[in-house]
């Protein structure tokens, strides 16, 4: 009989300790995109403040080539 109740005890507290450790990982989860946000973020304004130029060997025929990316930037003035 007790381990009944013991048994229906740590069930019912299962779901709890389920949706806790869910919302651990979300909030990790969270993080790392917003950490991958600010990372491809602060690429992108590099790239469009100054050319870019990529040298990719193709696997298949050993042949260099090169990949030049640019952009325009925009100057705004402080206010």
């Amino acid at each position: 009989m007790a381990t009944k109740r013991e048994h229906s005890h740590t069930s019912s507290n299962q779901p709890q300790v389920d949706i806790e450790q869910m919302n651990r990982r979300v909030k990790m989860l969270d993080e790392r995109l917003d950490n991958l946000d600010s990372i491809v973020t602060s690429l992108v304004q590099r790239v469009m403040e100054k050319p870019l130029t990529l040298e990719v060997t193709c696997p298949k025929c050993a042949q260099p080539f090169e990949i030049n990316l640019s952009g325009n930037i925009r100057m705004r003035g402080k206010p």
